[in-house]
């Protein structure tokens, strides 16, 4: 599992930094510290339910993330249909979720990068709500401003559904979490 978002306390807690949020959530449910350097990433292994089980974190930026998942592939961590990839969505609404099997990266500078340089798109992902962006404001500035203290908790809640929907994927497949997120 990869979540998207750019290095640094800068922007720890951006929009653009959704996805990584959500896998440092998941690390600290399950117990496990992101400390680990591999892969142009930072994160870790874990066994859960007897399936191995990486969470990283590319320490690349934004737009060189698929630099990134390329090596953990290379790396033999896992295949591209088990690969599973979060990230933030300006279409979707802050709150909100979408869980696909597959799909093209649209204008999200990330996902352009992970489908350019696998050169696929046949792989499952989670985009996590961060939209709509405000009339007559910039979407780069928007993605990579902080998120507002009224916002927390409808994130808190997106992220609740995405925490969900990876515990249906895990357990009963992408199809069962589609179904109950989309």
């Amino acid at each position: 599992m990869v979540g998207l978002g750019n290095p640094g306390k800068k922007y720890l807690k951006t929009r653009h930094n959704a996805g990584a949020l959500f896998v440092k959530r998941i690390a600290k449910a399950w117990d496990v510290r992101l400390r680990r350097r591999f892969y142009l990433c930072k994160g870790n292994r874990v066994t859960r339910a007897d399936e191995r089980i990486l969470l990283a974190m590319p320490q690349t930026y934004m737009n060189r993330s698929g630099d990134a998942v390329k090596r953990i592939l290379e790396g033999g961590e896992a295949v591209l249909s088990q690969l599973l990839v979060v990230y933030d969505d300006l279409d979707i609404p802050l709150g909100k979720i979408r869980v696909r099997k597959e799909g093209s990266g649209g204008s999200h500078q990330g996902m352009r990068s992970v489908t350019g340089v696998l050169g696929a798109t046949c792989f499952p992902r989670i985009r996590v709500g961060i939209g709509p962006l405000p009339e007559n404001r910039d979407a780069a500035d928007f993605v990579l401003s902080p998120f507002l203290d009224e916002e927390w908790p409808l994130l808190e809640r997106s992220l609740d559904q995405a925490q969900s929907a990876l515990d249906l994927i895990l357990a009963d497949g992408i199809e069962t979490a589609m179904n109950r997120y989309n």
